[in-house]
């Protein structure tokens, strides 16, 4: 897109996800000039606004924070993934808080009538009936954006080459801390990496682009190479010699545990990162924007201008981080499978009526008829559930905890929930709990009521397949005789 001067009156709001983070906070600096930015973090209120720049707090994980944060954008792009903890405990897959925070995105800004989503997205192998849970999230995350009619740009990008980030730290990491590295079979896959500026080029052209609007480019540098080759160009801009030795018995599994103690990376970033690099990265050349797609800075010249970087902000203040307040609170996610035909208001419904079932005779459940619920054991009330009809839907049933003897209440108002989410076009549905902040002391909640969260959830979901698959075996058996 060719953003209007800033001279122009009538210049687009973006709305930028992430913008504190290693992409987001580098595409503020390119955009702010050219257009009003609403620059979205978890602790925006903290930041500093400016007369380009709007910052807004929003959890993503609250659908009515994402409408409040998407409000007045023309265009909004998405930068998140979640990868790491997002609670001081956290009972979920990062896939499955990934989906979450997509399609509370994705409603966002279909209601705020937002044009155009971008996503950054990764490459995707040709043979995508396999992929590494990372890619898998990656490749669900782009159909959840696009569910609710809002044109979504994609940017699949492999390893972005720049001071911070993911890959590339840990690949500077180990040239540092390693004289001698054995490299198994993964570090020969080819991979596309592209450097940071190449990256936010893309993204910035994409903006408005009517050519771009739902569709999905790849986009690479001009080195198509190995992990091997990588760790070698590194070394050399290092000015380290390393010694390499290719090993063919060091498999996926423990690579990703050594990665992890040797960088000090934690291995919630690592393991999904490494699993990916069984398949091939390499940009689709069918998929590449003539425009967009080729990024002109090669590996070696983005290795050594991210060292630079690295070096002088190590040298200066390094950048400033806001302190988020220890909180214990407990993020909660499982995803299940729903019985053919069923939504997520049915399955919600259904939750409690199996609870006091399955629970008989120490738990009992009761509700009402605007459909509240509580859940009481040995006849003392645990856990008190009000049902949000406002936010429901037949996709989504909303409840905020507000009460019960396992609750410790936050100051703000419905801000502890229980959540049943059907997943855009599938019969999945997530069952979510956010921040929830137990009235059990911290050890004795996450040695009991933790642990039973779990089983229940585990127990729930098993009960559901059999409920499925019984309906399968009849449906089977009536079309056999007919």
């Amino acid at each position: 897109m060719n953003l209007p001067d800033s001279t122009n009156d009538n210049k687009p709001t973006i709305a930028l996800t992430g913008a504190t983070g290693y992409i987001g906070n580098n595409l503020l600096k390119k955009l702010q000039k050219q257009a009003n930015v609403i620059a979205l973090s978890r602790n925006g209120d903290q930041q500093e606004n400016t007369e380009n720049v709007t910052w807004r707090s929003a959890d993503l994980f609250s659908l009515a924070d994402a409408e409040k944060g998407l409000e007045g954008a023309d265009y909004a792009v998405y930068l998140v993934h979640s990868m790491m903890p997002s609670a001081k405990l956290t009972q979920a897959r990062f896939e499955d808080m990934d989906l979450i925070l997509a399609d509370n995105f994705a409603q966002a800004a279909k209601k705020n009538g937002v044009k155009q989503i971008i996503y950054l997205s990764g490459i995707m192998p040709n043979d995508t009936e396999e992929l590494s849970r990372h890619l898998k999230s990656r490749k669900e995350a782009e159909a959840v954006l696009g569910a609710y009619g809002v044109p979504v740009t994609t940017v699949r990008a492999g390893l972005i080459v720049g001071p911070k980030g993911s890959s590339f730290p840990i690949i500077k990491k180990l040239v540092k801390r390693l004289p001698m590295m054995l490299l198994p079979k993964w570090t020969r896959q080819k991979t596309h990496p592209i450097a940071l500026a190449d990256v936010l080029h893309t993204l910035k052209g994409s903006i408005g682009s009517k050519r771009l609007s739902g569709e999905t480019i790849d986009v690479g540098g001009p080195d198509v190479m190995t992990y091997r080759e990588m760790i070698i160009d590194t070394a050399e801009v290092m000015g380290k010699k390393r010694r390499l030795v290719n090993v063919p018995f060091m498999t996926v599994n423990l690579s990703r545990l050594w990665v992890s103690v040797t960088t000090g990376t934690p291995k919630e970033m690592v393991y999904p990162l490494i699993e990916s690099l069984v398949h091939p990265m390499v940009a689709n050349p069918e998929q590449m924007d003539d425009e967009l797609s080729y990024g002109q800075i090669s590996f070696k010249e983005a290795a050594k201008s991210a060292l630079e970087q690295d070096a002088s902000r190590s040298k200066s203040k390094r950048d400033k981080t806001v302190s988020i307040p220890a909180i214990s609170d407990v993020r909660s996610v499982q995803r299940v499978l729903l019985p053919d035909g069923k939504d997520a208001k049915w399955v919600a419904d259904y939750y409690t009526k199996w609870l006091s079932v399955i629970g008989h005779p120490l738990i009992k459940t009761t509700t009402d008829s605007d459909y509240n619920a509580r859940i009481y054991l040995l006849g003392k009330p645990m856990l008190e559930l009000t049902y949000s009809k406002e936010r429901s839907t037949n996709q989504r049933s909303l409840y905020y905890i507000t009460g019960g003897l396992l609750i410790k209440l936050n100051e703000e108002p419905n801000r502890s929930r229980l959540e049943f989410r059907q997943i855009p076009n599938s019969q999945e549905c997530l069952i979510a709990i956010h921040e929830y902040r137990p009235s059990l002391p911290w050890l004795i909640y996450t040695l009991t009521q933790a642990k039973v969260h779990i089983l229940v959830m585990y127990l729930f979901k098993k009960h559901l397949l059999r409920l499925t698959n019984e309906k399968d075996q009849i449906n089977s058996l009536l079309n056999s005789r007919l």
